[in-house]
């Protein structure tokens, strides 16, 4: 009993497949990252600036629950 087997090449990769990102995929990630670093190291200056410092309040809170 013979079995039946493919022949050819499995190991060439398939035409047309493009896997490089686009210049956005990284900059918005590194973008969003450097925005969320600078409010939540910076709360203190922000309350400086004058008024009842509200955002200030709620990220310190948002730190405190993740603390825990």
């Amino acid at each position: 009993m013979t079995a039946l087997t493919r022949t050819g090449d499995r190991t060439t990769p398939a035409v047309g497949v493009d896997t490089r990102l686009p210049w956005w995929a990284l900059a918005l990630p590194v973008a969003a990252f450097t925005v969320l670093l600078l409010l939540v190291t910076g709360p203190g200056e922000a309350a400086a600036a004058g008024g009842d410092g509200g955002i200030g309040r709620l990220v310190q809170r948002i730190g405190q629950t993740l603390a825990l």
